[in-house]
């Protein structure tokens, strides 16, 4: 991680030897960390504080879950970068995460290593605005990279952060067939420690939001074989 720039991150786990270890890594490095052990509390903080990162525990024990509280930001529009953290290795509880609205996750146990390329890729997405056009359209789609908002047909459509970033890459080539890995490096900058099948949970939420009218016709394709790309016309 750069050390020149310094973060803000809440971490949310209920062991307290991960919360110690995760905090001292990063506090040593000259980072601000608050770590919570229950989810009530994260809400509450990352709801009144300002925070570069979510560090996540899917299973907190007393009150909402890391699903619950994921899902609770995101209705209240906090679109802060959540990295889901798991201890299960299903992909069923990767892609709970993902569907409540977490731009990425990592599965326990993990090194510290994996954890800061993740936390480093969100942040050189987040910070990366100095290319490019600031506002990108493509049919009925408006995006404004600088007000980070979308608009299609003329209303307002909310996207997470990793959202964002992928409607962005295929705004930027349109009609092009992006790969999974492509659409990996060009949301987070690599496509280091990652399951290239949460691509596709980002892409169905999109799809989602952007098509809801069905008889318009679709916008984001899938190309079977190869990948996704966003209809030109």
């Amino acid at each position: 991680m750069c050390a020149v720039e310094k973060l803000s991150l809440l971490v949310v786990d209920d062991e307290s030897s991960l919360r110690e270890q995760i905090s001292r890594a990063f506090t040593s490095e000259g980072h601000r960390v608050l770590a919570v052990a229950d989810g009530r509390s994260a809400i509450d903080r990352a709801s009144t504080e300002p925070f570069d990162c979510v560090l996540l525990d899917v299973a907190l024990g007393a009150g909402p879950d890391g699903i619950e509280v994921c899902r609770e930001l995101r209705a209240r529009r906090n679109v802060v970068p959540i990295i889901m953290l798991t201890a299960r290795s299903s992909e069923a509880d990767a892609v709970l995460g993902l569907e409540a609205g977490a731009d990425d996750y990592v599965v326990k146990p993990f090194g510290l290593a994996e954890l800061r390329s993740r936390i480093r890729a969100v942040r050189r997405r987040a910070g990366s605005r100095a290319l490019g056009d600031e506002v990108l359209q493509v049919g009925p789609l408006v995006l404004d990279r600088t007000r980070r908002e979308l608009r299609v047909r003329g209303e307002p459509v909310e996207l997470t952060f990793s959202e964002f970033e992928l409607l962005a890459a295929l705004m930027e080539q349109p009609g092009r067939v992006f790969s999974r890995e492509e659409l990996f490096v060009a949301i987070w900058g690599d496509s280091a420690f990652r399951d290239p099948r949460g691509i596709d949970v980002h892409v169905r939420h999109l799809r989602e939001k952007l098509e809801q009218r069905p008889a318009e016709p679709a916008l984001l394709l899938t190309v079977r074989g190869s990948g996704y790309r966003l209809h030109a016309a």
